[in-house]
């Protein structure tokens, strides 16, 4: 059954996570990567080590192999006239370029817009950056912890009290590898329907603050700072069956009632607290607000007696309240709705091993995607792909290895 992305091949010329991760993507839905690396230091993300994380067997990194699966890897030095002549080879017969280097790099090497789209009129040329193409900015180097500082969103996490909060997992880079993945399917559709290549630009910048597209937008509409607002403590949430409970055993419970009257009723029921459902002080949705402190409180005394497991049954059973167990991140592997929906999968590494691998997030019925787990070597397809794909004779091949253009 044929992929999305069957037949299309993009050049990634990428390192790190938020240009691997945008390929990555496509790769999973069909496409063919290229992955373009330094032929002195190849890709910075293949070396990058967590200390007291388990090494994994022959020096692989889960980095690098989460973020660069299902591609091949092609090594070249750009420094040289004939390391940049193969990639205009390469696009001549390309779909897509991608980079995720700081504006003005591709161009000091003649990798610019305008000199691959001479050379293919149809390419979409994909910049990933920190700030964007415009402004005083565009040309400044950017990470993660960049995305996340600009982009306000680290004064949106805890309560009114902390201080600016980081988030783990370099969710800056996530998201802009997820919306550069968003810029290249559209540009896609856009040159199938219209016959046209065109340039995509995505930034951390501008992808966090998507993320965040609901407050920052009712702070435009509003005209004021809904932090304050947004930004509550767990015990004064001003709905509190839309807050999280401690449960025994160190576990939480979430409830999600966005319009919450309707269940109060049924929460009393299930927590014994029937003689608080018409209690002044707690019922009605305003009135929960304005006591919102003192009903947290003897909620957590009572939430505290079962798990967050039992408790759920109990909800549920009462009459469908909307709730859920706070999982780590651990537990999902075994979360039956993760593995009935394939978000995480099984599969064979050639190095590794069976492996459970994140599987894909969208299913599509008639096309669907396709998880190729492992990573590719360092260089592992040089000479495939420029026979394959840039047309090179073993000859020229054995002559750019001589010269140290490629390995």
């Amino acid at each position: 059954m044929a992929a999305p992305l069957d037949g299309i091949t993009i050049l990634d010329w990428t390192q790190w996570q938020m240009g691997p991760w945008a390929s990555s993507m496509m790769a999973d839905l069909g496409a063919r990567i290229i992955h373009i690396e330094n032929r002195a230091t190849g890709d910075n993300g293949r070396y990058l080590k967590f200390p007291g994380v388990a090494e994994l067997p022959e020096g692989r990194g889960a980095y690098f192999e989460v973020n660069n699966r299902g591609k091949e890897s092609i090594a070249i030095d750009l420094s040289k006239n004939e390391g940049k002549d193969v990639i205009f080879r390469l696009v001549k017969n390309s779909d897509v370029f991608l980079h995720n280097f700081r504006q003005g790099v591709p161009e000091s090497l003649g990798l610019g817009y305008e000199a691959l789209k001479a050379c293919n009129p149809r390419l979409i040329y994909v910049a990933a950056s920190g700030y964007g193409p415009g402004g005083p900015e565009a040309m400044e180097p950017a990470f993660d912890m960049i995305g996340l500082a600009r982009s306000g969103i680290m004064t949106m996490l805890g309560g009114p009290d902390n201080p600016p909060l980081t988030i783990g997992g370099a969710i800056a880079d996530q998201m802009g590898g997820i919306m550069t993945a968003y810029g290249i399917l559209a540009a896609i559709i856009a040159r199938e329907r219209l016959g046209v290549g065109q340039q995509v630009d995505v930034s951390h910048l501008g992808s966090m603050m998507t993320l965040q597209g609901l407050t920052i937008g009712m702070q435009l509409y509003h005209q004021q700072d809904l932090s304050g607002y947004l930004k509550t403590d767990r015990k004064k949430a001003r709905n509190p069956l839309w807050n999280h409970y401690p449960c025994k055993d160190n576990t939480w419970l979430m409830l999600g009632m966005l319009v919450p009257d309707e269940k109060w009723p049924i929460v009393c029921r299930a927590l014994n607290i029937p003689h608080l459902e018409k209690d002044p002080r707690f019922e009605n949705i305003e009135k929960r607000m304005e006591n919102a402190g003192d009903l947290i409180s003897l909620m957590d005394a009572i939430f505290l007696q079962k798990t967050a497991a039992e408790w759920t049954k109990i909800l549920k059973d009462a009459g469908d309240v909307i709730c859920t167990p706070v999982q780590r991140t651990p537990d999902l592997e075994h979360d039956p709705q993760v593995v009935a929906n394939e978000y995480i999968i099984d599969a064979h590494h050639e190095v590794f091993g069976p492996v459970k691998v994140l599987g894909l997030p969208v299913h599509l019925s008639e096309t669907p995607g396709k998880v190729r787990c492992e990573a590719p070597a360092f260089g592992q397809n040089t000479e495939e792909v420029l026979m394959d794909l840039g047309g090179l004779s073993w000859e020229e091949i054995e002559s750019l290895k001589e010269k140290e253009v490629i390995v």
